[in-house]
Formats: C-alpha cells, structure tokens, sequence
C-alpha cells in the first residue's frame, strides 16, 4: 500500500502550477511487491504541448462602433426657442459651421477572447459570444500579427463560431477523439485570460456529460479559465484539441475549480455548416418533453427511469403525423436509447431535416415504433391555453382517489384535439396533493384508456387498491402523470 503524505502533496500540487515543467514523482515509503505496487507516476511535463499547439492558438479582439448623438445645433434650437417664446431671444448667436460638422462614430474595445486556428488558409475556431454583436473582429497570432477577420458564421445553441483571415501556411490545430477522453485525464488549457496572451493552465477532466445546455453534452474540469480564456482550445496530453473553452461555475464571476468546454466532436459538426451554408440546420419533431420519474415509470411498468416523457404535440408537425400522443415515453431514437430526456432533442437536432428516422415509445404497457420525416427547426410556437367553460359538478367517482368526474362535452374534446376523457370537477385529499385540480382532464388509469365516467369507474375499480394509481391528465395542452394513493374508507 503506498503511504501519501497529503501536507506535501498540496506542496507538490503548487510546486508543480508554479513552474510548468517540474516533474515531482511520490514513491512508496515502505518496499512492496513489484506484483502489487502500481508504477510510480510523476506530473506531466506540459512544455512540450506549449511549443506544438502554442502556435496556432490566437488572441480575438472585438471593436464595436458607437454612434455619436448629435443634439439639435444652435440654428435648431434658435428656432425652438422661436416656437415657443416668439422673438424674445434676438440676439442668440449665429451657428458656427464648424461646431455643426457631423462627428465620426468612435470606435470603442468592446472585449478579448481567444480562439484557434482550424486549417492553414485562416479559418478561426472561437465562441458565439465572443464575436456577438462586434462591429470589427482583430485577430493577432503569436507572432504578433494582427488581421482583421471575417466572421463567417456563429451558432449561439452551441456557443460556437468560425471566422476567417486573409493569411495562408498557417498552423492549425489537430483534434482529438472525445470519445477516449477519460475522466482524471490531464488537459491543459491556452488563451487570454484578462488580456494576458497565451496564458497557460492545466488540471485534469472532472466529468463528462455535463448537462448545461439543450444541444451539447459539456467536458468538465477544473482547469483554471476565466474571463479572456473563451474561445480557447482545451488540450490533451497528446496535444490534441479535445473541446472549446466556453463557462465556467461562478459566484464571484471568476474561477472557484469547475470550468466548461464544448466537446470538439459537437463543435466541428457545427463549424463545417458554419463554413459551407453560414448556419447550422437542426431537426425537430415538434414535441414538448420532460423527465421521467421513478415514480412514474415503475407505476405504468417502464421499470427503469429513462425516456422523454411527451407533455404536448404540436398540431401537424412531424411527431404529430407520425402518431405520437401525449403521455407517450420515448425511448428511442433510430435506435438509440434515451436515458434522459435532455438527449432526445440532441440527437433529434443532429439528424438533417428531411431524414426519415424512427421513434420507439412506451404507450400503455407496450412498445411500439412510429416512423417519422424530421423537420427544420423553427421558433416555439407559444402553448395555447384552453378556457373550459365551468359545468355543474355530477355525482363523484371513485371517490377512494378523491376525485369528482365529469364527461366531456364535444366542444371541449375538440378544443383539446382529442377522443375522449373525463373532466375534474373536484379534486380532494391526495388527488389534489398528487397536484390535480379542476379542469384537468383524465385520459388513462393505469395504462388503460378511459373515454367517459363509465370507463374512468371501471379502470378504477379494476385498479389494485394497494398500489399507487397512475393517471395520464391533461392540462391545456400539456399532459403529465400523477401518482395517487387511494385513500382508506
């Protein structure tokens, strides 16, 4: 067993961020097996990867031009004056020609950011947010020469951009395969952080996988990066670059150890319909989508929590055609399983629009595959909200949920685009702790569809008395689960 003295392994950790290059190796303070003992290892040697990636890794300043207000001049205000108090004011001075001579726009440093060059002929890897809203781009190489760059496209989904400078035989980068990237692997990070150029740091994967955004899977590690340091490549001990420095975790707006890099696999996909078209086309299916719990999947028998629950479909669009309802679980995509719902619109997103691909869901107990044309994804259409008239409330039904039912009427099955149901007139006890109310209509009891109050009984009564009770309900436009215990009588 190999004895660790932890004071003089912080002492080594600091030994080893204050001067890159000292290797520090911790060996055994008692001999043991050769067969047992795993080899020692010392820091890695970082001056190597400096020299080969250095280069092409570049400083981004961004120039707004802000536009100067010229208030009304004295012939304007002269007459103002003229307007409103008549000729009281005669002796104003006359306009100076010279004074009224319009003012160039100033041209004001709007912020620095890094960025790394992805082929020889000056195409330029940074972030979205980098180049958002600059007015001019400077792109200055270790070598201190500075171009003024093109931005040839910038995707804000994914935080990434491409711009372009006029220069040739230019060293580029090489990339890595993210997929080998292994948590408590070394990597080490080159940018501008605060403006200082070609700063260096280094620390190792702490995670990967990192849900922090609707369309990528975020590396995390602990490397320090900080404001400056987007855009900038994150590398490993290969001298690879593995991802695009992007966030970091903040409470002071500076780094406390946890850090963020787009995976370079997401963010080449990206650059390439960057370069050929100047945007980047994603799929849809038209479908809203939330978690599902455990709860929820071991009462309608999914077993294991995984899948993207369907809140709503959107009327007409591709899931809609291809027969998808609400409160289906999907499971699959072309295949692929989905173990949270935060993957579907990933790999949904990815797939060319017009891509005949297929769905497997989980609908009542059983699964099934639904072919479906992925679309072009477009702005959310706003949820509409549907207004039911209130109805008299009826006798109640199975009142061991503590529910109070009525049928639909056909005014409000074809407001809500749907078969049948039964509407909560009264929700008491643990239906309303299960979060039912009013208004919300009941589509399934325990996997099994109910169309009217004569069904709903009859699911109910059917329903093992022992067990929680799932119900599929409607909300507007929304469906959702509820997981209700019936109550002693």
């Amino acid at each position: 067993m190999i004895r660790i003295d932890w004071k003089n392994l912080r002492s080594f950790a600091v030994v080893g961020a204050l001067a890159v290059g000292t290797t520090v190796a911790l060996m055994p303070t008692k001999p043991i097996s050769a067969q047992s003992a795993p080899q020692p290892r010392g820091l890695p040697d970082f001056t190597d990867l400096v020299e080969q990636v250095g280069p092409a890794v570049v400083n981004i300043r961004t120039v707004e031009k802000v536009r100067q207000s010229s208030g009304p001049g004295e012939e304007e205000m002269q007459e103002l004056f003229r307007r409103f108090f008549g000729e009281r004011f005669p002796n104003m001075p006359k306009p100076n020609p010279r004074q009224q001579a319009p003012q160039p726009d100033e041209e004001r440093p709007r912020g620095v950011g890094s960025g790394f060059i992805l082929t020889s002929d000056g195409f330029v890897m940074t972030n979205a947010h980098v180049v958002d809203g600059a007015d001019e781009v400077l792109v200055t190489l270790t070598d201190n020469r500075e171009f003024k760059a093109r931005i040839v496209g910038a995707d804000k989904r994914t935080d990434v951009a491409v711009v372009k400078i006029d220069a040739t035989g230019l060293p580029a980068v090489k990339t890595g395969d993210v997929n080998k990237l292994k948590v408590g692997e070394w990597v080490m990070a080159i940018g501008s952080p605060f403006g200082l150029e070609n700063t260096v740091t280094a620390g190792i994967v702490s995670a990967k996988q990192r849900d922090t955004g609707d369309y990528l899977p975020f590396i995390q590690t602990d490397v320090a990066i900080n404001p400056g340091n987007s855009g900038g490549p994150l590398i490993n001990l290969r001298g690879e670059v593995v991802g695009i420095n992007s966030q970091i975790y903040s409470r002071s707006g500076g780094f406390q150890g946890i850090s963020f890099a787009i995976p370079i696999d997401e963010a080449t996909r990206v650059a390439e319909q960057l370069r050929v078209s100047g945007r980047v086309q994603r799929g849809r299916i038209g479908v809203q989508i939330d978690q599902v719990t455990r709860d929820v999947a071991e009462s309608i028998g999914l077993g294991k929590a995984q899948g993207a629950l369907v809140r709503n479909v959107e009327s007409g669009a591709p899931a809609d055609k291809a027969g998808v309802e609400p409160g289906d679980i999907i499971v699959k995509f072309d295949g692929k399983t989905i173990d949270k719902s935060s993957d579907l619109p990933r790999l949904v997103g990815n797939t060319k629009p017009g891509t005949k691909s297929t769905l497997t869901v989980f609908r009542r107990g059983q699964s099934k595959d639904l072919p479906v044309t992925i679309a072009e994804i477009e702005p959310e259409k706003p949820v509409r909200k549907v207004a039911d008239k209130p109805e008299p409330p009826k006798p109640a039904a199975a009142s061991a949920l503590g529910l109070s039912v009525n049928d639909l009427t056909d005014a409000q099955r074809g407001e809500l685009k749907i078969k049948g149901g039964v509407r909560v007139s009264a929700a008491t006890d643990n239906a309303a702790r299960a979060g039912l109310r009013e208004g919300d209509v009941i589509t399934q009891v325990a996997n099994a569809e109910v169309n009217n109050v004569k069904q709903f009984e009859a699911a109910v009564a059917k329903a093992d008395k022992s067990k929680p009770v799932s119900l599929l309900f409607r909300r507007g436009d929304l469906a959702q689960f509820a997981i209700i215990r019936p109550v002693a009588r």
